[in-house]
């Protein structure tokens, strides 16, 4: 029996490919969600990041224009409006997040994903 697995998937990220790869090779054919056409809502994207067990600052993509051009590099930016920024501007969230019924990862390195297949 195949797992319900979705994969958050970015498929010019070579990260995110390598992880959907990681899936397929394991036997598995993942929901795929492209969340640059179809963004997370904040819940949803909250959620991710509380059942990955990682921070919000964590899961925000830093190397993205967008970051310092919106001033999220500043100290002091709290989880609210990096939430926010995400929301309104998916790239800078961080992939791919894949989601199993063995939980939750943010798959960076790609090998990440093996801790829930």
């Amino acid at each position: 029996m195949t797992m319900a697995i979705t994969i958050y998937h970015n498929a010019r990220c070579g990260t995110s490919r390598n992880t959907l790869a990681a899936i397929r090779e394991a036997g598995h054919e993942p929901q795929i969600i492209d969340y640059l056409a179809i963004p997370p809502t904040r819940d949803t994207l909250t959620r991710l990041i509380d059942d990955a067990g990682i921070t919000v600052r964590a899961a925000v993509r830093r190397k993205e224009a967008v970051f310092t051009e919106l001033g999220l590099d500043q100290p002091g930016t709290d989880d609210a409006a990096l939430l926010d920024a995400m929301v309104a501007h998916p790239i800078l969230i961080e992939r791919p997040f894949v989601v199993t019924p063995n939980g939750v990862r943010l798959c960076r390195p790609f090998t990440r994903v093996n801790e829930i297949l």
